[in-house]
């Protein structure tokens, strides 16, 4: 037998060092073929991935950096705990004041009611007793507020004349003197 012969082959044919020898030449021309027509593209989208990767990594240990640790997290929840309730205080001092408004809201309201129903219970008794129920009105009126300003002296109004004295009365020509008109006559002699 030979030196080089294994003696049992199959025949005579490339053996498995061959074998690794093609694919490392198809390898290689491969990455050649891909390199010669994408080589740039290829180049930019590894600096892009290398630029992402590199702030991605900053970002997170900015993250880890100032995420608190335990006594940090008590301290904030304490803090969080004070704000809300400082907030439901300010809310329920805001509401309390709300609620007073409206209470003397409507004590007014209930005074200005029972002022009216005063003025419209005077106003019928006045009627029932045929009397003017306005000129009781103003006089109440001007009771209550000589009563509230006390240093309010109440004037008496002038007496006032009637425009026309006498009984004169242009429509009927009487008690006017010596002119007092009268419709003409009808008829065909009214001459015209």
């Amino acid at each position: 037998m030979e030196a080089g012969d294994t003696g049992g082959g199959p025949g005579p044919g490339p053996g498995p060092g061959a074998l690794g020898l093609e694919g490392i030449e198809f390898l290689q021309h491969t990455a050649g073929s891909l390199l010669s027509s994408y080589g740039w593209y290829i180049l930019l989208a590894a600096v892009a991935v290398y630029v992402l990767f590199q702030k991605l990594s900053q970002r997170l240990a900015a993250q880890w950096s100032r995420r608190p640790g335990a006594a940090d997290s008590a301290m904030d929840a304490d803090m969080v705990v004070r704000r809300q309730e400082a907030l439901a205080a300010a809310r329920l001092r805001m509401q309390e004041e709300l609620n007073a408004q409206a209470e003397r809201y409507k004590e007014r309201q209930r005074q200005l009611e029972e002022e009216k129903r005063r003025q419209k219970i005077a106003m019928w008794e006045s009627m029932q007793e045929g009397k003017s129920y306005k000129g009781n009105l103003k006089l109440n009126q001007e009771v209550e507020s000589g009563a509230s300003t006390s240093s309010a002296v109440p004037r008496s109004k002038p007496t006032k004349r009637p425009l026309r004295e006498g009984g004169y009365n242009p429509l009927s020509g009487e008690g006017g003197g010596t002119c007092s008109w009268r419709p003409g006559r009808r008829g065909p002699s009214a001459g015209g």
